[in-house]
């Protein structure tokens, strides 16, 4: 029996809804719809502009405290220049780092991503975690790859 991307899909909806990985099965479940409606053109487009999308939408979620005044002027200063605030610029900077270097292994390796939905799953069930995305999750798997890969 082969493997096709059907069968992958149903497999990942059925263990979002094991896992109560809600994002993940509906992602899957949409998917699923798309490739059996045949509409392949979606694929194209998410494949192209789903990420930017998605980052959008996690952006915007983010800055709804900017917009709707919950954060004024004086937070924003003690968060630029408090030890929390300096932390949390070193944080955005190198999640962003991660994240560029994930994006390149997901490129170089999109077959990857099977082992980073599974990881996701540990995380949610084992570790009480949040998926916020595979991007993050590339790349702290590229930067576990470069010290295998300097310690080998």
């Amino acid at each position: 029996m082969s493997v096709t991307p059907e069968l992958i899909l149903v497999a990942l909806l059925l263990i979002g809804i094991l896992t109560k990985s809600h994002l993940i099965a509906a992602a899957a479940c949409i998917l699923l719809i798309i490739k059996l409606a045949r509409i392949e053109i979606v694929f194209d487009f998410l494949e192209h502009k789903g990420l930017e999308i998605g980052l959008l939408i996690l952006l915007l979620t983010i800055m709804v405290p900017l917009a709707n005044g919950k954060i004024d002027d004086q937070n924003i200063i003690y968060n630029l220049t408090s030890v929390p605030g300096l932390l949390a610029i070193l944080g955005g900077a190198l999640a962003t780092h991660l994240n560029s270097q994930g994006l390149q292994m997901l490129r170089m390796d999109p077959g990857i991503i099977f082992g980073l939905i599974i990881g996701s799953l540990f995380g949610i069930i084992f570790l009480g975690g949040i998926p916020v995305g595979p991007l993050m999750a590339a790349g702290v798997a590229a930067l576990f790859m470069e010290f295998f890969r300097y310690f080998k």
